[in-house]
């Protein structure tokens, strides 16, 4: 008899095509094809899909595989580039093996302009999406039937997932690691790629100002100061204090750094904080909700819900389930 006691690798198939965009197919290939023997996990398995011909990328160069779309057929997730141009039709035979892939169930995650293929396939049909935000206009008029959502990074519609631009992709492919194996693995990753370990799917695409440094505290060290100390209370008073700033002239520094408001902020901060408690300890909810800074095990059960998608013991139970 076989040997089933250890499942297959989730398989990871990122495509390539000719006029590729390097730079999103080399996120795909430095964060899933990476092997990280230092995270104590089953990682990934990685492969590269390229139809036949030559397939050269922006840049002057080609990129070959062993592989063609039939790779496609046994892929549990399947990465989608930016497309080459938006008003290019992919070929039959792409969108005919991304059909067939979603219709078997496989987890589509698209960058930028990929999601381009993914509406030409009317895989995003009825369904919510985003892309680079200077196309938006562009996929809503080509194909209406899609729910676009503006001004996000990354929109998860179950088993699709649509990024907007190139730095998004890494936020859609870390969203992707905490998915299958937990906010720490996925923490762990982002350190190594010297990337925030989390920026929400919802957060603007596009910032006036990122984090900028200037004399006196600066946004980026206040962050790190208040994710040190989740579990107290803290208001905007005391974090414009911990900045230097006037609340008016935090408030707006704060909106200009990191696209959302700090009440916003710090509510998600304490839920990945959550997220960890349940992954790591077998504290109560009581105290996994007190020592994330919840005022009521209710105000935490409902940021949870609306931030994770799931319940706080729905969502322990599943990383016991990996873990078992």
């Amino acid at each position: 008899m076989p040997d089933t006691t250890f499942a297959p690798r989730h398989r990871v198939v990122a495509l390539v095509y000719d006029r590729l965009w390097p730079l999103e197919f080399g996120i795909a290939a430095e964060i899933f094809g990476w092997e990280r023997p230092e995270l104590g996990v089953d990682w990934y398995d990685f492969r590269v899909a390229a139809p036949p011909g030559t397939n050269r990328a922006m840049g002057g160069f080609s990129i070959s595989s062993d592989h063609g779309l039939e790779a496609l057929r046994d892929a549990d997730t399947i990465i989608i580039p930016g497309w080459r141009d938006v008003a290019d039709t992919p070929p039959d035979d792409l969108l005919d093996a991304l059909t067939a892939a979603h219709a078997r169930g496989a987890r589509l995650m698209s960058y930028c302009t990929g999601a381009f293929v993914l509406a030409h396939a009317g895989l995003l049909n009825g369904r919510k999406a985003t892309t680079h935000w200077n196309y938006l206009a562009r996929m809503q008029q080509r194909f209406p039937q899609v729910h676009l959502v503006e001004d996000v990074l990354y929109v998860d519609d179950g088993n699709i997932i649509t990024s907007a631009g190139s730095s998004a992709a890494i936020d859609a492919s870390l969203h992707v690691i905490r998915q299958d194996y937990g906010s720490g693995t996925a923490n762990k990753v982002a350190r190594s790629l010297v990337a925030p370990p989390h920026r929400d799917g919802g957060q603007s695409q596009y910032i006036e100002a990122p984090v900028q440094e200037r004399p006196g505290r600066s946004i980026a060290g206040v962050l790190d100061e208040v994710r040190a100390q989740l579990d107290r209370p803290l208001t905007i008073t005391c974090l414009a204090s911990l900045a230097g700033m006037s609340e008016r002239t935090f408030l707006r520094r704060f909106r200009e750094g990191t696209g959302t408001t700090p009440l916003k902020w710090l509510r998600r901060e304490r839920v990945f904080r959550a997220m960890n408690l349940l992954e790591t300890t077998r504290l109560d909810i009581a105290d996994v909700a007190s020592q994330s800074g919840f005022a009521s095990i209710e105000t935490f059960r409902t940021a949870f819900r609306q931030i994770a998608g799931t319940s706080p013991h729905a969502y322990r139970k599943r990383f016991e389930a990996v873990d078992s």
